[in-house]
């Protein structure tokens, strides 16, 4: 079992900036995919961004990337999302996941866990 724990959602002004961090426990974590999705109010639950546990191997949706960075510390069993040039658009409620295959998928149905997520609010 993995429980995943997010931190660091908040409200921030549009072109502003925000850290997200997910905090792993439990067995082997260290060795999954990490992921962010994303839920918005009313839509669909959307892939933001994805990291294998090595590191190596990063995937980015077209809408965030140039802006966001995903990042692992497996040391600390935690990854983190750094959110740059923050748009009214990327308001959601972000969820970390983990996938323990290591596939480095952009679906949600190929992560086994989830955290409870944490809310991100940018302001126009």
């Amino acid at each position: 079992q993995v429980q995943l724990v997010e931190s660091g959602g908040g409200l921030v002004q549009a072109g502003g900036s925000l850290r997200l961090s997910c905090a792993a426990s439990g067995r082997a974590a260290t060795y999954y995919t990490m992921g962010w999705f994303r839920q918005a109010p009313g839509k669909e639950r959307e892939f933001v961004v994805a990291i294998s546990w090595s590191g190596g191997s990063t995937y980015y949706a077209d809408s965030v990337k140039g802006r966001f960075t995903i990042s692992r510390d497996n040391a600390k069993n935690t990854v983190y999302l750094q959110m740059n040039s923050l748009k009214p658009e990327d308001t959601a409620v972000y969820y970390c996941a983990a996938d323990s295959l290591d596939l480095t998928g952009t679906h949600a149905y190929e992560y086994d866990y989830w955290g409870q997520g944490t809310q991100v609010t940018v302001s126009s």
